[in-house]
């Protein structure tokens, strides 16, 4: 089971109380801060030198049973292998080298694998029949939730099949499907190609206070990695 660290010593906004996304600038990135803000509805991403929390206004969610799964992907599913927790660092590097500006930075992936360590981060990954890493996701488990973090693919599917297996592994085992979350943060034409929609910032809030009293997937009481 996760450790739970020591408490945050900064006082972290209340998202209800703002009208922006933004909603706070500074703090650090010690586990209990980010714990405390994945709890209160906020993730960070990193502004020119401080750390800015974020709420938006409308919040990107994938329904546990509203994934799309095409065809093609059901191939590739069936072409890829999916792990958990195996590579925990080459997936946030890989999620930090795609090509892009990237808000993944040294900091970044430092305080993730921090939580890591601590039972709280997770990735799942997706390998090819030659044994290399060709995409995967990380993000978040706190009870119910999963706030998702990012995704990257170097090979076509293999981040969608890693998305796949999570939904599968989150509604595995459990009898309260309905009520868990998976959190994608914002929407975007590609997650919504894969059945994410939106929801007000308030529905959210109201979704994550009865998801954290859920319990975690069994996948995730266990830090020693497994294949699915």
């Amino acid at each position: 089971m996760p450790i739970e660290p020591p408490a945050t010593a900064w006082r972290l906004p209340d998202p209800r109380t703002q009208e922006q996304a933004l909603v706070g600038v500074g703090a650090d990135l010690a586990p209990g801060t980010l714990l405390a803000a994945y709890r209160s509805g906020l993730f960070p991403m990193p502004l020119r030198r401080r750390i800015g929390w974020w709420s938006p206004l409308e919040r990107g969610v994938l329904p546990l049973d509203g994934l799309l799964v095409s065809r093609s992907l059901r191939r590739s599913c069936r072409r890829f292998e999916a792990r958990v927790d195996t590579a925990f660092d080459a997936v946030v590097a890989g999620c930090a080298e795609r090509g892009e500006p990237t808000w993944i930075t040294a900091q970044i992936h430092e305080a993730y694998r921090r939580l890591f360590d601590l039972g709280w981060a997770h990735s799942v990954e997706t390998w090819n029949a030659d044994g290399e890493l060709v995409g995967g996701l990380y993000g978040v488990a706190i009870g119910g939730l999963f706030a998702g973090e990012s995704m990257f693919h170097r090979e076509t599917d293999a981040s969608k099949v890693a998305l796949v297996a999570l939904v599968r592994l989150l509604t595995s085992g459990v009898d309260d499907a309905a009520s868990r979350l998976l959190d994608t943060q914002w929407l975007t034409p590609h997650l919504a190609s894969l059945g994410c929609v939106e929801i007000t910032r308030d529905e959210y809030l109201t979704r994550l206070g009865a998801a954290l009293s859920l319990p975690l997937p069994p996948v995730f009481r266990d830090q020693n990695g497994c294949d699915s």
